[in-house]
């Protein structure tokens, strides 16, 4: 066996085994990540405006067709593929990695994962035929899908059905609902919007959730609201609305029922979203080091020049220690993350599920942690907008909020599924 040579970076999520695909892909991302996206963030920061230039990027590269099956033309990465790329292009943009982890689930669920949901002979033909349909969009078009998530109630934590509904008419569905928070509002060619069939009486059941591609030019779909927040400004996650929107049969991006299947069968499909944070608390660490090292153009955030004069600070042991503190726990997260990566598969031992959950909750939290100390470690200049730590803390804060598993919904599923087993009550 030919040994392959060393990347010539450390990934984002660390040292860990490769595929041949693995490696280009990486490298790929982190490429497009330091040339292009991190010069780039902090205008959609400051803009609050959506990253279209680095969506022209991913599309040239072919990364907006990353987990479309080789056999419908895409580059068919796994699970774990998907992951190690997002966290290389959370490290440089926040924004960009978020909204592109909303396109990349709508072919990874319908892919991928749904190759592992339970399904009939006639739902498995109707799904492999009708995302061929989707699949091409993005191969052929560049097309981007959304995924609109929260609604302000209980059913983005699958804990209530959705309000959004669809009711079925001749040759397809009326879809009315809203959805908020609602990432790449606007930007979006298409919105996979999980809704409840409306099935005429006053008893939705979230086992009749169905996954609908609505086309964003469609009548009724409009997008309202401002959107001026703390972080991940450039995702735009303004508020859209649906009436009486008419959609063909062919945009189920599942069959009836099957989404509810998937959300039991495969757990991990809700972990995707930690990767973008990963990402950003190895970039908080990357800059902080080079900080300390003088390595960083003070006056302008971007490397400095060789030869150029530059402050050094790495003498000090107090900056010393608060960087082994980062390490420590950046090495923690990586190799939670990558347990948890390793593990994600269709129906998770109890273990398996609680050490998701358990990744998950020290990705989301700790992101933050990492940037709050590397804003201390690296003092007052680190408050300045040209330097990234101030937006890294401010996107990374945002992690502990982010539907289905904000912070506290995982400590209490974490907390209830280690001491009640399944179909356990008390009296």
């Amino acid at each position: 066996m030919t040994e392959q040579a060393p990347l010539s970076f450390t990934p984002a999520v660390g040292d860990t085994p490769l595929t041949a695909k693995q490696r280009r892909l990486l490298t790929l991302a982190h490429e497009l990540g330091r040339d292009k996206f991190a010069g780039r963030a902090a205008l959609w920061d400051r803009e609050g405006s959506f990253p279209f230039a680095n969506y022209d990027d991913l599309r040239e590269a072919g990364l907006l067709r990353l987990c479309v099956p080789e056999a419908d033309g895409g580059l068919g990465a796994d699970y774990a593929t998907y992951m190690f790329v997002a966290a290389e292009l959370g490290r440089f943009c926040g924004t960009t990695a978020l909204t592109y982890n909303m396109h990349i689930c709508s072919t990874m669920w319908t892919g991928v994962l749904a190759d592992g949901i339970p399904m009939s002979d006639e739902e498995r033909s109707e799904h492999l035929r009708r995302r061929q349909i989707h699949f091409e969009r993005v191969v052929k078009n560049g097309a981007v899908y959304a995924q609109p998530f929260s609604e302000g109630s209980a059913a983005a934590a699958g804990r209530a059905p959705f309000g959004t509904t669809a009711r079925k008419v001749e040759g397809g569905w009326r879809i009315n609902g809203r959805k908020i928070f609602a990432s790449l509002a606007g930007a979006a060619n298409y919105y996979g919007v999980l809704c409840t069939e409306d099935k005429g009486d006053d008893k939705p059941d979230a086992r009749d959730t169905l996954y609908m591609a609505v086309p964003a030019d469609a009548p009724g779909v409009a997008v309202s609201g401002d959107w001026d927040v703390l972080g991940m400004r450039g995702t735009v996650s303004r508020t859209l609305t649906f009436k009486d929107v008419f959609v063909s049969d062919d945009e189920q991006l599942m069959p009836r029922g099957v989404y509810f299947k998937g959300a039991q069968t495969w757990p991990a499909m809700f972990f995707t979203i930690a990767a973008t944070y990963m990402g950003l608390a190895a970039g908080a660490y990357d800059f902080t080091v080079q900080y300390l090292r003088g390595e960083i153009d003070e006056a302008t955030g971007k490397a400095a020049q060789p030869g150029a004069r530059t402050v050094r600070r790495r003498q000090f042991p107090t900056k010393q220690m608060a960087v082994a503190q980062m390490r420590i726990q950046l090495e923690s997260m990586r190799s939670l993350f990558l347990r948890a990566v390793q593990e994600a598969k269709p129906n998770p031992s109890k273990d398996e599920k609680l050490r998701l959950y358990a990744a998950h909750y020290s990705v989301m939290e700790g992101a933050n942690d990492i940037a709050r100390l590397a804003i201390r470690t690296c003092g007052g200049q680190s408050m300045m907008k040209h330097l990234p730590l101030e937006r890294i803390y401010r996107d990374s804060r945002c992690g502990a909020l982010m539907l289905p598993w904000t912070a506290e919904l995982v400590i209490d599923r974490m907390g209830r599924e280690t001491l009640y087993e399944a179909g356990e009550r008390d009296e």
